[in-house]
C-alpha cells in the first residue's frame, strides 16, 4: 500500500465515480462524521457518482438512497441496490435474488444464528438485523466487547459448515446464501443503471474502504484506497488497496475526497 499522496495526480483527474464502504470508512467509532458526510456532498457536486458499497441493512439503505448525497447505494454485501429516482418520486429496489427464495432463506439463517450464539460466547446478533432482507449479520465488536480474533474465525467456519459465504467486516462477520458479494453487484448496477462497463473503465472508478470484506473491490479496482485503518486488519487480508490515507475512518475519507477533487479542479482550471 503506497501513500495516499503517490496517487498521481493525472489518475485522479480521470476518477469519476467514488464506491466507498461505510463502517470504519465513512465513520470513526461508529459515528458518521460531519467531514465525510461533506466530503460525500462536494464529491457529488463536482459530478462525480457517490456510491456507498455497505454490509449495512437494506432499512439503513433505504434511508441512505432517499436522504445522502449518493446515486445509489449496494447493500447487505451485495444482495440489493436501491437509488432514489427524483423525476418518478420513488425509491428503486434491485434485488440479487427473488423475495419468495429470500423468505425461504430466512429460516435457515435463524437456526445458524442460533447455533453461532451456542457455540461462540460473547457474540450477538447484531442489532441492526431486524432491517435486514438477505443476510445475517454476527457482532463481534460493535455492541459487544471485542472478541479475539479465534472468535471471530470460528464464527466463520461455522457459517461457511452451514453453507453460507461469510465475510468479515470492522465489526460484523456477515453470512448469506450465494455467490455474489460487493463488487459482483456493483458491477452489474454500475452496467445496469449507468451504462459503465467497470472492466474497461475501473481505473477511473476509486473504491474506499478498511476491512477484509472489501477485498473483492481492492483486488478489482487498481486505484482502490484504504482509510488508514486497514492496517488493523491487513493481516487477515490477500488483496489490499493500492493506497493508503494518513488519517483513519472518516478523517481519511475527507482526505481522499480533497485530493480527487482537487486534481479535478486543476483540470478545469486549465
Amino acid at each position: 500500500m503506497r501513500p495516499l499522496a503517490e496517487f498521481p495526480r493525472e489518475a485522479r483527474a480521470k476518477v469519476r465515480a467514488v464506491l466507498t464502504d461505510i463502517d470504519d470508512t465513512l465513520t470513526t467509532d461508529g459515528r458518521l462524521e460531519p467531514a465525510s458526510y461533506a466530503a460525500l456532498d462536494s464529491l457529488k457536486r463536482a459530478g462525480l457518482l457517490v456510491i456507498p458499497v455497505t454490509g449495512r441493512p437494506a432499512g439503513w439503505c433505504d434511508h441512505i438512497a432517499r436522504m445522502w448525497p449518493a446515486d445509489a447505494v449496494v447493500g447487505e454485501n451485495g444482495a440489493f441496490w436501491f437509488l432514489h429516482d427524483a423525476r418518478a418520486g420513488r425509491l428503486v429496489k434491485r434485488y440479487i435474488v427473488s423475495e419468495a427464495e429470500r423468505a425461504q432463506r430466512s429460516a435457515r439463517l435463524d437456526a445458524i444464528a442460533e447455533r453461532i450464539l451456542r457455540e461462540v460466547r460473547g457474540c450477538a446478533i447484531a442489532s441492526d438485523q431486524p432491517y435486514r432482507e438477505a443476510d445475517l449479520a454476527i457482532d463481534f465488536r460493535e455492541d459487544v466487547p471485542a472478541l479475539p480474533r479465534e472468535a471471530v474465525a470460528r464464527i466463520v467456519a461455522i457459517m461457511e459448515e452451514e453453507g453460507l459465504t461469510a465475510k468479515v467486516s470492522s465489526i460484523h462477520v456477515n453470512g448469506w446464501f450465494g455467490g455474489y458479494d460487493k463488487l459482483s453487484t456493483a458491477r452489474l448496477m454500475l452496467r445496469e443503471v449507468f451504462g459503465i462497463d467497470a472492466d474497461r473503465a475501473r481505473d477511473t472508478i476509486v473504491f474506499a474502504g478498511d476491512s477484509p470484506n472489501d477485498q473483492p473491490m481492492f483486488g478489482f479496482f487498481p486505484n482502490a484506497v484504504g482509510v488508514a485503518n486497514v492496517r488493523d486488519m491487513a493481516d487477515l487480508m490477500t488483496q489490499l488497496p493500492a493506497y493508503i490515507t494518513p488519517s483513519r475512518g472518516a478523517k481519511g475519507f475527507a482526505e481522499l475526497a480533497e485530493t480527487l477533487l482537487e486534481a479535478r479542479s486543476n483540470v478545469s482550471s486549465a
